[in-house]
């Protein structure tokens, strides 16, 4: 027992630090651009007008922002097929992919140069898609630690927005003068960190909730038995007939040595909703609203980043490095900022046991946990909007601390509310169809740098403007949720009744 809780807690640990150090690195792209600015790439985009001293570099922004709004599009639209593969294929086919596209991603970035500039597109694509792979497969280790399970799901997500800061960190590597090369071949040498980690720390399929007892995973040295699912143990638990060296069948725990899936639901449960039902739901509509067009909001602000400081400083490039600065290191305060979500849905659990309640009050519960942490997240997307659109260069100080605490909330509530709000079986599949339709939505943003670069002369006034009314819609999906869980609370009552009546019936007929 003592071994197994050190396991979880390194599983927990290591997490952590791979979600903080690549899962999310191509969100830090504004301290990246800097970077590559200084070494030129696509510098032969800017020109000079005549009878003029200073290059007009519209051009070389405009590229930059096609590299991350691909990138950022493709970070979520793929997440779709990886989390249809997560679900078939399990956790280590799905992380083995993952860090494939990781290292060839900052093999690609360490080997550019400003001559093989167009290297960017495909690398950041892939570090992007590498790295939603890292976050997707670690967010079910929450499943481990029971009630706590929301608050680990969200801390995780926190610790995804943090890694962005990686990227300042290589901007102030290369300003005391360490090339793109080394870092980013110190990048691609941590896949074997990531390889120990998969074998030994992570399941070979999937880590089940609510965890069955002695629950194991990683390289083992258990020898698989053979099994059959159809045995249902007394206390609920889904359990194997294995055979012992001498031949005796006993009843085992299931683990993740066996080959079956274990989101299997057992015979005596209630039918798991389909994934169609899942997806045509108001549930899922809703939500899927919610997330896109607060994202949209963070990503617009993230790809014009360094136009914007450049239009509100007039060009100093010693401002524009302090508070590309300052951006970065906000982000780092993300993990801390996350777990206060989880906390918010996870605050009904505390005092209560795991296995107490129907699987339906249960679900009734967390919804209800869930309606306030939604509405907060909106309210504070719309405060974020309102200093990101005031043209005052030292506001953008308490735009980049409301940016980092609502984008910490919106990744972290997007996941924890998949998580309790529908079947885990459905999980992968309905996380990355989330991410895919919402990438669609966030194409948008490159239009409307187009349209603040080519049409409002570079000022972002009257998109941000825009933006802080799209957003209003998200207000939607926390209403939509209240109204559902009254609707299931007034369901919840019949069934005792009805299962009452039908044993007065059937009495009655023994009679």
């Amino acid at each position: 027992m003592v071994a197994s809780r050190a396991k979880r807690l390194a599983t927990f640990i290591t997490g952590l630090v791979e979600c903080m150090g690549f899962a999310g690195v191509v969100f830090g792209w504004a301290s990246l651009v800097f970077v590559l600015k200084e070494d030129k790439y696509y510098a032969d985009l800017c020109v000079t007008p005549p009878n003029s001293t200073k290059s007009d570099c519209s051009a070389q922004d405009e590229r930059f922002s096609l590299i991350f709004t691909v990138a950022s599009f493709l970070n979520n639209f793929m997440t779709l097929p990886n989390g249809f593969i997560f679900d078939r294929f399990g956790t280590l086919v799905t992380r083995l992919l993952g860090i494939f596209l990781y290292t060839t991603a900052t093999l690609l970035i360490a080997f550019s140069s400003a001559v093989s500039s167009w290297l960017l597109f495909p690398a950041l694509s892939l570090i992007a898609i590498g790295g939603i792979i890292f976050i997707l497969t670690n967010m079910q280790v929450g499943n481990l630690f029971g009630k706590k399970r929301s608050t680990i799901i969200t801390l995780y997500n926190g610790a995804f927005d943090s890694s962005s800061a990686v990227f300042l960190l290589i901007k102030v590597m290369h300003e005391q003068g360490i090339s793109l090369l080394t870092t980013f071949l110190c990048m691609a040498a941590f896949s074997t960190w990531h390889l120990v980690r998969t074998f030994f720390l992570m399941p070979r399929m999937h880590i089940p909730y609510p965890l069955p007892e002695d629950y194991s995973y990683g390289v083992t040295c258990r020898k698989p038995g053979v099994y059959s699912l159809n045995a249902v143990s007394p206390d609920g638990l889904r359990r194997r007939r294995a055979k012992d060296a001498n031949g005796t069948e006993n009843d085992k725990p299931l683990t993740d040595t066996d080959t079956a899936s274990p989101n299997t639901a057992p015979s005596s449960e209630p039918p798991v909703a389909t994934f169609r039902s899942c997806v045509l739901s108001c549930l899922f509509a809703w939500h899927l609203v919610w997330m896109s067009v607060m994202q949209l909001r963070h990503y617009l602000f993230i790809g014009t980043l360094n136009p914007m400081l450049t239009h509100l400083s007039h060009g100093d490039q010693n401002l524009i490095s302090s508070y590309t600065n300052a951006f970065a290191f906000t982000q780092l305060c993300a993990v801390f900022c996350a777990p206060w979500n989880g906390l918010i849905m996870d605050r009904h659990k505390r005092g209560k046991k795991e296995d107490s309640g129907t699987p339906a009050s249960n679900m009734l519960d967390d919804l209800r946990s869930s309606i306030l942490s939604l509405a907060i997240t909106c309210v504070q997307c719309v405060v974020f909007s309102i200093f990101a659109a005031i043209p005052i260069l030292s506001v953008q100080y308490a735009t980049f601390i409301f940016q980092v605490v609502n984008r910490s909330f919106l990744f972290g509530g997007n996941a924890a509310f998949l998580a309790m709000a529908f079947p885990l079986q459905h999980f992968g599949k309905l996380y990355g169809l989330v991410m895919a339709l919402s990438a669609i939505v966030s194409l948008l943003q490159y239009p409307c740098f187009a349209l603040m670069k080519n049409v409002l002369g570079g000022d972002p006034f009257y998109v941000n403007i825009g933006m802080l009314i799209f957003i209003l819609l998200a207000f939607i999906h926390p209403i939509n949720v209240f109204f559902e869980c009254r609707k299931r609370e007034q369901a919840l009552p019949k069934a005792p009744a009805m299962l009452a009546d039908e044993g007065r019936g059937q009495a009655d007929s023994n009679i």
